[in-house]
């Protein structure tokens, strides 16, 4: 599928859920995606891209950035607290917080950095053992914390799990999200995206639709 279907469903979605037009970013998520998938998405004009590593992100996209003005970086995969600094002056955007002492060490990093990327909470709506992110009844405390220490957060984020209905994670983010006077909601990959924007998605990420598949067959 191209990038301009994408973007046409993105458009008819956000008509069809009564959203202002533009209201829905896509992030176009290239990670273990080879170089040559990636140059030919800039090439198309899309300037959002969501990577899943800090290691990965940091050997492919410096030269991209000098190449195509304009590039802003997500982080999309877990952060350790030890590539905190690194993330930081990479990323536009971190999704994945989701403990206080990541939140912790960001916010030390911005002082001292002079700068921070905008925020969002990860929480595991499915209530995973084996996945990232804060429990729901958790993310209050959380939410709390970052305001306590200046942080920008800009919203909640999350991955519903695999052979479940997304709209009843979608709709539990949103609520989340609402209760907290928060405003982003990063939620929405290539299978589920009109439905997560018919429950009020900022930020869709999706990768496989617009790249192919992966070279480790997941989808994204």
């Amino acid at each position: 599928m191209s990038l301009d279907e994408i973007k046409t469903r993105i458009a008819e979605a956000e008509q069809a859920a009564g959203r202002a037009p533009g209201s829905v970013k896509l992030i176009a998520v290239s990670k273990v995606q080879p170089l040559e998938r990636v140059e030919a998405v800039l090439e198309q004009g899309q300037r959002v891209f969501g990577e899943n590593r800090v290691q990965e992100a940091a050997g492919k996209w410096p030269d991209f950035k000098d190449r195509f003005p304009g590039v802003e970086l997500h982080l999309i995969g877990p952060l350790q607290s030890n590539k905190a600094r690194q993330a930081i002056g990479l990323f536009d955007a971190i999704h994945s917080v989701d403990r206080p002492k990541l939140a912790k060490a960001l916010a030390r990093l911005a002082q001292e950095e002079g700068h921070c990327p905008e925020l969002f909470i990860q929480v595991n709506t499915g209530e995973e053992p084996q996945k990232a992110g804060v429990l729901p009844e958790d993310t209050d405390a959380l939410v709390a914390d970052c305001r306590a220490l200046d942080l920008p957060l800009r919203g909640l984020m999350c991955i519903p799990p695999v052979g479940e209905e997304p709209s009843l994670h979608f709709a539990l983010l949103a609520k989340l999200a609402a209760r907290n006077g928060l405003e982003g909601l990063s939620m929405g990959m290539s299978g589920d995206f009109e439905t997560a924007i018919a429950q009020g998605a900022t930020h869709v990420r999706v990768g496989s639709a617009i790249f192919g598949e992966r070279s480790d067959a997941v989808s994204a």
